[in-house]
């Protein structure tokens, strides 16, 4: 046994010297993170590294609460776009990931067994309104709407209440066939016979009847995804944000990003931002296929589009941690590094130099920063180490 061994040591992990971002409570500066069984154990200027069993330099780093991604696919053989979920963590600092209707109802055990439990990640869903979810793609889910079984997905949400946020739908004319929005009518009728505050988050882009009209269907709460997308259909009709999605947002409803490999435009983007309708949650709709698009839609690389697209680091920050968190609804304290909280982390650094962005239609913008992943902790255990012992904690 060391001298280090025996000491009353404070803390299992020790995150030093580096910049602390928690827009939960507004807090960046520099300042030390401890950790205890799993848990935020303490923040502050200088913690002491001889009372740490482990110690993780982040000076010149960035120290965030660990990045929650709202829209994701996360449930490899599956989901015929899902991705395994801590292979993504080098190249995304994720801590925590949605799966964006991977599966449905018929499929949904399977994702808790394999995926979830399996995982390092913290994972959470919304049960496709198709009772397959997407293990037909490319497929379209939708063009037999007998797939939509409005009680069948419910029950699945409520059985599932502690990991299931509610029902995805994706509502575009090629998935939809000749059923318009009656897909979308269903998940919300689903989501209402599941009660208990279930969400509907309704993918959109070449939209069938308007978009003004799919708008006008959703709930205070529900969430729009690929909203700045630039497929048909737009948020942006003549260069003018549309009235009904300025009444969306003022009623509640969610405006999230999933970026992908399809769905992020930045005429449709600024445009909207100069007319006052900017994102609630930053996310990315990683998947099989944009994984590799040229848009880069890994958390880090989407939410430096939005640094240098005018907002704050802190604002950036809090709708990629604490904001999507609270839409989530299952962790206390989750998304934050206030003490007590889950022990995820994000440390990256903030890169100042010229960078180029593309989006998913060709459309290029310069730069001058970006944010680099550098390290990922989950529950007090660092991705790739130094590994605490036992391993098993969580």
């Amino acid at each position: 046994m060391t001298g280090k061994d025996k000491l009353d040591l404070t803390f299992d992990l020790l995150i030093k010297g580096g910049r602390v971002v928690d827009p939960s409570r507004d807090l960046e500066g520099a300042r030390d993170i401890g950790v205890r069984n799993g848990r935020i154990a303490a923040v502050g200027a200088d913690l002491g590294a001889a009372r740490a069993r482990h110690v993780i330099d982040a000076a010149g780093c960035l120290v965030l609460p660990g990045i929650v991604d709202l829209h994701a696919h996360v449930y490899p053989y599956g989901s015929a776009i899902g991705l395994p979920a801590d292979e993504l963590v080098p190249q995304s600092c994720t801590t925590t990931a949605v799966s964006a209707g991977d599966a449905g109802a018929n499929n949904f055990a399977g994702f808790r067994r394999l995926a979830i439990a399996q995982s390092r990640t913290r994972l959470f869903a919304f049960v496709h309104i198709a009772n397959h979810g997407l293990s037909g793609f490319p497929v379209p889910e939708m063009v037999n709407i007998d797939h939509a079984d409005v009680e069948v997905a419910a029950r699945a949400v409520v059985e599932n209440r502690d990991v299931a946020i509610g029902i995805k739908v994706r509502q575009t004319r090629n998935i939809v066939g000749a059923h318009g929005l009656e897909p979308l009518r269903r998940a919300i009728a689903a989501a209402e016979l599941a009660a208990g505050g279930a969400r509907v988050m309704c993918h959109i882009g070449d939209v069938p009847s308007t978009l003004a009209e799919l708008l006008d269907l959703m709930r205070p709460g529900d969430i729009v995804t690929h909203a700045y997308s630039g497929a048909g259909n737009n948020i942006v009709k003549d260069g003018r944000v549309l009235d009904a999605a300025r009444a969306a947002q003022a009623r509640g409803v969610i405006i999230d990003v999933g970026h992908g490999a399809g769905s992020f435009d930045y005429t449709v983007i600024e445009a909207a931002l100069a007319q006052g309708l900017p994102p609630t949650t930053i996310s990315s709709d990683i998947h099989a296929f944009s994984s590799s698009a040229p848009g880069r839609p890994f958390m880090p690389w989407v939410m430096s589009k939005f640094l240098n697209l005018g907002f704050s680091l802190s604002e950036v920050v809090a709708m990629s941690t604490v904001v999507p968190a609270r839409i989530i609804d299952r962790v206390d304290k989750l998304g934050t590094l206030q003490e007590g909280a889950p022990a995820d982390v994000a440390i990256l650094r903030l890169v100042e130099e010229e960078v180029r962005f593309v989006d998913t239609r060709g459309n290029t913008r310069q730069g001058s920063r970006y944010l680099a992943p550098v390290q990922t902790i989950r529950a007090g255990i660092p991705f790739g180490g130094p590994h605490l012992v036992p391993f098993a904690m969580s």
